[in-house]
Formats: C-alpha cells, sequence, structure tokens
C-alpha cells in the first residue's frame, strides 16, 4: 500500500461503511478541505484492485479481510514511527 491517503481511507472505512463522498467528508472534516474526486476515486480503485476494500450495490466501500490484516500492519507502522505522538503534541504552540 502506498501512500497516506489510502491508510486514511482505510481507517475510515473499518469504522463504518461508507460511499466515496462520505469519505471525501470525512477527509474534508480532518484537512479543512474536501479532496477533489479526482484524488478519492484513483484511490478507491486502487484498494478495491488490491483486494482491501470491497464495493456494494448501493457503492458503499467496506473493508476485506485483507483490508483488515493491511490495516492493522500498517497501525502498528504508524504507532511505531509516532510513538511520542503526545510528546510531539505538547511542543505544539496553540
Amino acid at each position: 500500500m502506498k501512500g497516506f491517503l489510502s491508510f486514511l481511507i482505510l481507517w475510515l472505512v473499518h469504522k463504518r461503511n461508507m460511499t466515496g463522498a462520505e469519505i471525501a467528508l470525512e477527509l474534508e472534516k480532518r484537512k479543512g478541505r474536501r479532496p477533489s474526486p479526482g484524488t478519492i476515486y484513483p484511490v478507491l480503485k486502487h484498494l478495491k484492485g488490491a483486494g482491501l476494500l470491497s464495493i456494494d450495490e448501493s457503492k458503499c466501500y467496506s473493508l476485506t479481510k485483507r483490508g483488515r490484516k493491511e490495516l492493522e500492519a500498517h497501525l502498528n507502522t504508524f504507532f511505531q514511527t509516532f510513538c511520542d505522538i503526545d510528546e510531539m503534541r505538547s511542543c505544539r504552540k496553540v
């Protein structure tokens, strides 16, 4: 899996099945702007093609068993990389 966007999409979809538009809305809440369909849908197509997501007749994406394993592996890497995230957050001036 490549890219942080792929990781975020898997993480969002693991919480609940979502359409592409719902995924874009959730990303907008986090980033302050909505990613374009030209950004979201190629990633969704890639994740589906890699067997990490499936899509139903109502166009809702869900994680496959392989997608859950991939997400778990990337979460482990994320937490190992940013094990001191709380410390990093505390030095931020807000």
